[in-house]
């Protein structure tokens, strides 16, 4: 098994769904020992479709198999004392708990960081909720639609071109779990900075992370301009004075000719003699005349294959790219060359291709020694050999339903 920088460092999941599994997963995947904590009912993400081969079951969730690789995994029922009793055992173990119950009920599961504390004060717990663990909102009920929204980025989307083409639709939430990702990347973030001030330390600390502050990151500028100009962002006025995103034969692309030299270069590929009017030669004409220069643009690009578009601008000097979907990714040279996708073989969903991590640490790289656990795969490792029950006793913990 591959070293990581946190190899040695040993984590509780007690989570559900993204936020949590995700920033564990990353830490993971760094050379983190992480065991996953779930109900004996088993986290809801593994009910959660998609499904490897289009065939639903506890073992096939890709939502549960892609956010806990790298991970064991035991069950545990918390509502109970004898539960409780055992995750604080564990606690004692760990250097990480992340978490992700609701303030209200935190106590009831054994969750809350006093608890936590009194049974290990060097263990740094990771809360991560939608709201925070504070605030008049902080017990209210929330999914990633609500919280994305709460963020603010979802009034501004769609922006230009969707807005003009579709002036009554509603805000939009970018899809799938993004803002749930994005709170596990800076939950992992602030993990990492805690287990570094603890080596001064030598103490655990509370990390309260907010899914909402978390959203508010993605669009910062609109609070300046609301703050510093009393501009007031909208979609309508979220796109660009020149280039942009425009229609190509089968999909769509964005240019952005913002400098000259990237100009010169797009003219280099965009064989329309238009372009080279006078008018569009310097950025400022660029500015005054954007209109003009996108319909030139709109009309040669209506014409032309993303992809092939892409290979012969990408290397030129303007910034340009196309809207890939997952089959251009899974095929894309650059990311092949990077060994960007990795295979995992699991014992219930099967072999096939994850994404991995988006940077290279030849001294410490990331490691895919593990799939995703199955429901309670590690429970004989952990509450035997780890907390040192008998067989027996595990037995009639699962006769009890307390795992």
């Amino acid at each position: 098994m591959s070293k990581g920088v946190f190899s040695g460092v040993r984590i509780l999941d007690v989570c559900r769904l993204a936020a949590g599994p995700y920033c564990a997963k990353l830490l993971a995947d760094m050379g983190a020992e992480v065991t996953k904590v779930e109900p004996p009912e088993g986290d809801p993400a593994r009910r959660y479709g998609a499904f490897a081969g289009d065939k639903p079951g506890m073992e096939r969730s890709a939502l549960f198999l892609y956010c806990n690789t790298n991970k064991m995994g035991v069950t545990l029922n918390l509502r109970t004392a004898t539960g409780r009793r055992l995750l604080h055992e564990l606690a004692k173990q760990a250097d990480v708990l992340v978490e992700d119950a609701p303030p209200q009920e935190e106590t009831a599961l054994g969750l809350d960081y006093g608890a936590l504390r009194a049974a290990n004060p060097k263990l740094i717990v990771t809360s991560i909720t939608p709201f925070g663990k504070t605030g008049p909102h902080a017990t209210w009920k929330a999914y990633p639609l609500n919280v994305y929204h709460g963020g603010g980025e979802g009034f501004l989307l769609p922006g230009e071109p969707t807005f003009s083409m579709f002036p009554d639709r509603e805000p939009l939430k970018a899809g799938g779990f993004v803002g749930e990702y994005d709170s596990g990347i800076y939950g992992a973030s602030a993990t990492a900075a805690a287990l570094y001030e603890r080596t001064a330390s030598d103490q655990g600390q509370h990390i309260d992370v907010s899914g909402q502050e978390v959203q508010l990151q993605l669009n910062r500028m609109s609070f300046i301009r609301l703050t510093a100009e009393n501009t007031h962002l909208t979609r309508a006025g979220r796109g660009y004075e020149f280039g942009g995103i425009f229609k190509a034969k089968n999909g769509y692309v964005i240019v952005r000719p913002t400098e000259d030299n990237h100009f010169e270069s797009l003219l280099q590929v965009v064989d329309d003699p238009a372009l080279k009017d006078e008018r569009f030669k310097a950025r400022a004409g660029r500015l005054k005349y954007g209109p003009e220069l996108n319909k030139i643009l709109a009309r040669w690009l209506a014409g032309q294959d993303k992809e092939d578009f892409y290979l012969k601008i990408g290397g030129s000097g303007c910034p340009a790219g196309y809207f890939a979907n997952a089959e251009d990714l899974v095929k894309s040279k650059q990311l092949i060359h990077r060994n960007f996708f990795t295979e995992i073989d699991h014992p219930e969903a099967g072999r096939f291709l994850y994404p991995t991590v988006p940077y290279k640490m030849p001294a410490s790289p990331a490691r895919y020694d593990r799939p995703a656990p199955l429901l309670g795969q590690h429970n004989a490792t952990v509450y035997c050999d780890r907390l040192g029950l008998s067989r027996a006793e595990l037995v009639q913990l699962r006769q009890t339903g307390i795992i």
